[in-house]
C-alpha cells in the first residue's frame, strides 16, 4: 500500500496552465513589393567650359555657384591680338581679290587674241592658270579670315546650356592654353536629374530565379516607378522612371548600372548627392506573409508553430524569403487555411495546451507598396535592399 501511494499522482497537483497565444490563418494574396538601393544623383548634362584659344584671361563675368542661362557670358579673354590677326587676314584677302581681278581681266583680253592667232595657245594657258591660281588664293584668304573671326569669337566664352555653375579654375590675368590649362569651369544641367544605382549580380540572378518560379512578377515592359529618399529621410515629391539599364556587367564593381530620370525644375536635387532609390512596380503573386515575430530560428532552420484541430501546436520548418515591412514572405512550408501562432510563439512547446485568440488582421496600409520595402532575409547574400 505504501508503494502504491508513493507512485500515485498527488491529489492536489494542478493541471498544466494553458499558454495564451494569438494565431493567424494562412492566406495568399498578390503583394506589391519595393526594392531599395543606395544611389547617387548625377547631372543629365555636365559640360566642361574650356578655352579654345591661347591667351590671357581678362575677366570672369559670372557669379560662381549660381545658375546660368544658355548663351550667358562666363569669361572674357584679351581680344586685341585676335582683332589684329583678323585685320591682317582681311588685308590678305583684299590683296588676293585684287590679284584675282587683274588675272581675270588679263584672261578676258587674251582669249579673243588667241582666236585671232595674235597670241599662242601657251599664252592662253598661262592666262587661265594665273586666273585659277588667283581664285584659289582668294578662297584660302577667305578661310584665314573665317579662322581669325572664329578665334576672335572664342575670346568671349559663353555657357552652352542652362544650369548650375561651378567655381572658376583660372583667375583673372592668367595665361591659359587650350591644350593644358584650358578648363575654366563646369556647368551642370539640373533638369532633368539622373539618379544612378547598381544592381548586384547576385540580386539579378535571384530576381531571374524567382521570376522563373513565379514567385516574383515585374511590371509590363519593366515600367518601374522610382522614388528618391533624401539623406534626412524626406521623400522627393516627383517620381522618376528608369531610363537606362546597362546591359554590360562591370567586372570592377560586380554590378549592373541602372539610371532613373527625374524632373527637377526647382533644382532641389544637386549632382553628387547620396540618396536612396525605391523601385516600385514589382508584385509577388499568391504570396504568403507571416509576421516576423511568428518565425523562430532553430538550430538549422526557421520554423513556426502550426495549430491543429485539437488546438495543439506542432513545429513546422519553413523556408523564408524576403522581409516585407513587419512581415516575412514564406516560400515553402505552409498551406492556405493553416493556423500559425503569432504572439506568444516563444513560450509554446509541443503538446502544451493553448488558449487561442485570433491575431488582428494586417491593415491594408501596412502592406502598401508605398509604405513598406522588401528586404533580403538573413542569410541571403548579395542584396543591397534596406533593412
Amino acid at each position: 500500500m505504501t508503494l502504491l501511494a508513493a507512485c500515485s499522482k498527488p491529489a492536489n497537483e494542478l493541471p498544466r496552465q494553458a499558454t495564451e497565444v494569438s494565431v493567424m490563418t494562412v492566406t495568399q494574396r498578390d503583394t506589391p513589393v519595393d526594392f531599395e538601393f543606395t544611389a547617387q544623383t548625377e547631372s543629365s548634362r555636365e559640360v566642361e567650359i574650356r578655352a579654345r584659344v591661347d591667351g590671357f584671361l581678362d575677366k570672369r563675368v559670372y557669379t560662381e555657384g549660381q545658375p546660368v542661362k544658355a548663351g550667358q557670358i562666363l569669361f572674357l579673354m584679351d581680344a586685341k591680338p585676335f582683332e589684329a590677326t583678323l585685320q591682317s587676314a582681311r588685308g590678305q584677302l583684299a590683296q588676293q581679290q585684287a590679284r584675282f581681278t587683274v588675272a581675270k581681266a588679263n584672261l578676258d583680253r587674251v582669249l579673243p587674241l588667241v582666236k585671232q592667232n595674235a597670241l599662242s595657245e601657251k599664252d592662253r594657258d598661262d592666262a587661265i592658270g594665273s586666273e585659277k591660281e588667283a581664285e584659289a588664293a582668294v578662297i584660302a584668304a577667305r578661310g584665314q579670315v573665317t579662322t581669325a573671326e572664329l578665334n576672335l569669337s572664342y575670346t568671349t566664352i559663353k555657357s552652352p546650356l542652362a544650369g548650375l555653375s561651378s567655381f572658376a579654375k583660372q583667375q583673372d590675368g592668367s595665361f591659359v592654353t587650350a591644350a593644358a590649362t584650358g578648363l575654366l569651369t563646369t556647368v551642370y544641367q539640373l533638369d532633368p536629374m539622373w539618379v544612378n544605382f547598381s544592381v548586384s549580380e547576385n540580386e539579378m540572378l535571384s530576381y531571374r530565379d524567382e521570376i522563373g518560379k513565379q514567385q516574383l512578377r515585374f511590371p509590363h515592359g519593366d515600367d518601374f516607378e522610382v522614388t528618391v529618399i533624401l539623406a534626412d529621410g524626406t521623400v522627393y515629391p516627383s517620381h522618376g522612371r528608369i531610363s537606362f539599364a546597362n546591359p554590360a556587367f562591370s567586372s570592377q564593381t560586380g554590378t549592373f548600372l541602372v539610371r532613373a530620370s527625374f524632373a527637377n525644375p526647382r533644382g532641389s536635387l544637386r549632382p553628387g548627392q547620396f540618396v536612396r532609390a525605391r523601385v516600385s512596380g514589382a508584385t509577388r503573386p499568391n504570396a504568403i506573409l507571416v509576421p516576423q515575430r511568428a518565425v523562430l530560428q532553430g538550430a538549422k532552420s526557421h520554423f513556426v508553430w502550426v495549430v491543429d484541430g485539437d488546438s495543439k501546436a506542432h513545429e513546422r520548418v519553413v523556408e523564408v524569403g524576403a522581409w516585407h515591412g513587419d512581415d516575412w514572405f514564406i516560400t515553402d512550408g505552409l498551406k492556405v487555411g493553416e493556423r500559425v501562432v503569432v504572439d506568444g510563439a516563444i513560450r509554446v512547446a509541443a503538446g502544451t495546451p493553448l488558449k487561442i485568440t485570433e491575431a488582428p488582421a494586417t491593415p491594408a496600409a501596412a502592406i502598401s507598396s508605398e509604405m513598406v520595402t522588401e528586404r533580403v532575409a538573413q542569410g541571403k547574400s548579395g542584396n543591397n535592399a534596406a533593412n
